[in-house]
Parts: C-alpha cells; sequence; structure tokens
C-alpha cells in the first residue's frame, strides 16, 4: 500500500495543505482539488487515492484554500464559491506538479468535487496538454462559466440519484464542455456520498476513467 506524505505546497506564495502518494514506477498523476473540508469528502477521495495508486497512479491531494481562508470560509461560506480564485491555484499546481520530481512529465488528471470541480474545468482550458481527464463528485461545473467552452478534457460527473437538482445542473454543463463529458448517476444517494457502496463505486469508475485516458497518454509519451 502506498503510503501518502504530508507536504505544504508553496502556491503563488502561499501556504496550501496536502500530501502526495507516489506508487513505484507511477504512470500518471491525478491532482485532487479542495474547496470545501468536509470529512466526508475524505473518506471519499481516499478511496478514489488508494484506487488509484494500486492502479499506479500518483495521487497529490491539496487544500484550495489556506489554513485562515478555511476559518474564514467556516463562517461566511464566501471563498468556496469563487472559482475564479480555485482555478488560479490549480493551474499554479498544475505547473508545480508537472515541473518537480518525481511527478514531473507524467501525464495529468483531476478530480474535484463541489467548487472545485468548476476549478478543474478552468484549469483544464488553461493547461490542455497537462489536464488529460477530469473526475468530479457532488460537483458545480455550471460555475466555470464560458471556460466550460474550450474545456476539452474528458470529463466525468458523479451526482446522487436523489441530488435532483444537482443533477440537472450537470446534465446542462455536460452539454457545454467542449470535450467528451457525461453525468453517471449514483444509486440510493443524495448530494453527499456517504454510503460506503456509493464511495467505493465512484472510486471504481474514477478509477477506470484514469487509468484508460492517463495509461494511454503515457504510452503515446514514451514512444
Amino acid at each position: 500500500m502506498t503510503v501518502p506524505q504530508s507536504r505544504t505546497f508553496d502556491v503563488l506564495g502561499m501556504n496550501l495543505d496536502g500530501d502526495v502518494a507516489v506508487p513505484e514506477d507511477p504512470t500518471a498523476v491525478v491532482l485532487f482539488l479542495r474547496g470545501l473540508n468536509d470529512y466526508r469528502d475524505d473518506k471519499r477521495d481516499l478511496r478514489v487515492a488508494n484506487l488509484l495508486n494500486e492502479a499506479r497512479i500518483a495521487t497529490v491531494r491539496v487544500d484550495l484554500l489556506t489554513a485562515t481562508e478555511r476559518r474564514i470560509d467556516a463562517a461566511t461560506a464566501e471563498l468556496r464559491f469563487n472559482a475564479d480564485l480555485l482555478g488560479v491555484r490549480t493551474i499554479a499546481l498544475i505547473d508545480l506538479i508537472a515541473a518537480e520530481h518525481p511527478t514531473a512529465r507524467l501525464p495529468g488528471g483531476l478530480f474535484g468535487s463541489h467548487t472545485a470541480c468548476a476549478a478543474a474545468l478552468i484549469a483544464a482550458a488553461a493547461r490542455p496538454h497537462w489536464v488529460r481527464a477530469i473526475a468530479a463528485a457532488s460537483g458545480r461545473p455550471d460555475l466555470a462559466g464560458e471556460f466550460l467552452l474550450i474545456a476539452h478534457a474528458p470529463t466525468l460527473l458523479t451526482v446522487g440519484e436523489y441530488d435532483t437538482k444537482l443533477r440537472e445542473i450537470n446534465e446542462f454543463a455536460a452539454d457545454r464542455i467542449a470535450g467528451p463529458a457525461r453525468v453517471a448517476v449514483i444509486p440510493d444517494v443524495g448530494h453527499q456520498f456517504d454510503d460506503p457502496s456509493a464511495q467505493t463505486l465512484v472510486a471504481q469508475l474514477c478509477r477506470d476513467l484514469f487509468r484508460e485516458l492517463l495509461r494511454a497518454k503515457a504510452a503515446q509519451h514514451t514512444r
């Protein structure tokens, strides 16, 4: 089992907390984006990351808000909805992990839940050569606005069966995303994927997406 190592990322002069897990001889890397501090997301994200590590895909999980900003956001809920702010930080993180050993030169993907989904799509539009696939859970892709029209990375949007409003939002956004996009409905859950079986299903869907697309790109890169 690949053990994550805690790390502080210096991004645009700010310290962002996160962790890095690199399996032996990694074929790709997936950057996990957190804009909302929720322990339930941690459990789901860890399931996804573990399956990716087993598939020889490195994972980098980062809070897009600083510790001070998270305290402010807990009271105001304002920063978590600032998709432009989160998007710019995601772009800077991509540039960082794309240049640093041991994740340098690896094909990349993004995983974002809630508003971090919008940040992922904004970054995909800005860094199309690095972002080869995107996965999201209970995301708000609509907050990416017009960036959807130039985000070409294949995108998987997962939503709970009972979260009908968010499902409509995701389906509308999927039609606007420039690249291939689909909405996967997770049965018997609402906005939060609290059920372990639902978390496992999301993890398997994400693993299959990244393993197929990032490994294919990695093979092309080594030719």
